[in-house]
């Protein structure tokens, strides 16, 4: 069954494309196609996993978040502050400092650390994992990219999924519960500070809730530039650390499966995470318990929104985990128990199926025996000239009525010099009056 369309959060600023075809190689989902010298997205394939962002050297890929200005629309405005946001920083400015600087005149009334919804998302899933009979391995559902990426190329796998909420879901939940305790006449927002496009897409419109907590998403970007400009302000440090090493160490690919003190395996990279997600479905990873499948190298800190280097950042996350992974998780966890709704996906995760041909069976069967023969008949270099990612997505695209085989310049060469060919022997023949009549004549009488 197919959902409703996707808010996308990534687009595509056409006056800047240059048409130069970088964009359509990564793209996990195929999902880019090059027209006329500009790149166009094609929406239903399209999971904001940012990869384009990275690879387009012209900058004409961007990703739509709320500006800072929005706090101005909102009572008591809370910021949710993702561990790898930590990781941006110098190791000489100290979190404290981060968190005080975000909560300037202007900014935040106060912050609130995803980190502790990590920690308690850790201790769910290793309780999950250790309960359930659910089919090996079970997959995180804690990068919505990932998640995206099951729906629309591996449906098969959705019931792999770990139903839990996702940190930044959870983070908010329980930061609005305690800004109610402390201040109940003010009437609490929540914006997360985003490292991705596709965790904006989530909060906009969420896989697994009908309507996502956080209020407004800001990019990481905008933030480190705001604490930038203002932390020279600070005069005393905020508190910190407010969970233990491991809720921090979720910033950083290998350290959520860390935190869940599992066995299993811990992928990132979109294109490795297909890869491995491809294993999946085939059977040959049926004996590990978890995938911690992440779509940004290196984890959160390698996201389209981020600014530091993502190995740097990496260390960074590293060694403030390290140094706090002997603290407990925060106190207001302690009165949450596992059963409680909040923590658990309360819709369906449906396929949104992207290789549909057609809606009758029979059409779609003939329809994809023309896309095989077209395919066959076509170089297989995926070379990308034609503005499709392979040679098999512009077979589909030729069957479903968005190109044509002389997309391809090879195939359109090949036409070329048959034509050339043809003309070329029509202008050496002569007419009868100028003795080609007799010519074959002679030929068929001496025959």
């Amino acid at each position: 069954m197919v959902g409703a369309p996707y808010f996308h959060s990534v687009r595509l600023q056409t006056d800047k494309c240059k048409g130069c075809t970088n964009c359509i190689k990564g793209c996990p989902t195929e999902a880019i196609r090059v027209r006329g010298g500009k790149a166009f997205i094609l929406e239903d394939r399209c999971i904001d996993c940012g990869e384009c962002i990275r690879q387009c050297p012209n900058h004409a890929k961007v990703a739509i978040a709320d500006e800072w200005a929005i706090l101005d629309n909102y009572d008591y405005k809370i910021g949710l502050i993702a561990p790898s946001f930590y990781g941006q920083f110098h190791r000489d400015i100290s979190p404290g400092k981060i968190r005080a600087a975000l909560c300037a005149p202007g900014g935040f009334d106060e912050v609130f650390d995803v980190s502790i919804a990590a920690d308690l998302v850790s201790s769910v899933t290793r309780n999950y994992i250790n309960k359930t009979h659910s089919p090996r391995p079970l997959i995180s559902s804690a990068c919505p990219a990932v998640v995206r990426l099951i729906q629309v190329k591996f449906p098969s796998l959705l019931k792999h999924l770990v139903p839990c909420e996702a940190p930044m879901e959870i983070a908010a939940w329980l930061a609005k519960n305690e800004a109610h305790k402390k201040h109940p006449e003010r009437s609490a927002s929540t914006f997360f500070i985003s490292p991705c496009p596709a965790k904006i897409t989530a909060a906009r419109q969420p896989v697994g809730r009908g309507r996502s907590l956080v209020d407004a998403v800001i990019s990481m970007q905008e933030a480190y530039s705001w604490v930038r400009e203002h932390i020279s302000c600070v005069t005393e440090e905020m508190d910190f650390p407010t969970s233990s090493g491991y809720g921090i160490g979720w910033g950083r690919s290998g350290g959520e499966m860390l935190a869940a003190g599992v066995q299993g395996l811990a992928v990132d990279g979109i294109t490795q995470v297909a890869s491995v997600l491809e294993e999946v479905e085939k059977g040959e990873l049926d004996y590990i318990d978890y995938i911690e499948a992440q779509a940004c190298i290196g984890g959160c800190v390698g996201g389209a929104l981020t600014v530091a280097n993502s190995y740097v950042s990496r260390t960074r996350i590293r060694d403030l985990a390290n140094a706090y992974i002997d603290l407990p998780p925060n106190p207001i966890l302690a009165d949450v128990t596992e059963t409680n709704p909040a923590i658990w996906m309360n819709l369906e995760i449906l396929p949104r199926p992207i290789f549909k041909l057609d809606e009758d069976v029979q059409e779609a069967r003939n329809k994809l025996e023309l896309l095989e023969n077209i395919e066959h008949s076509l170089p297989g270099l995926d070379c990308g000239a034609c503005g499709a990612p392979k040679c098999r997505a512009l077979a589909e695209d030729i069957v479903l009525g968005r190109g044509s085989v002389w997309d391809c310049t090879f195939k359109l060469r090949e036409r070329l010099e048959s034509l050339a060919q043809e003309i070329k022997d029509l202008a050496g023949k002569k007419p009868p009056a100028m003795g080609q009549f007799n010519d074959n004549v002679s030929e068929e009488e001496n025959s």
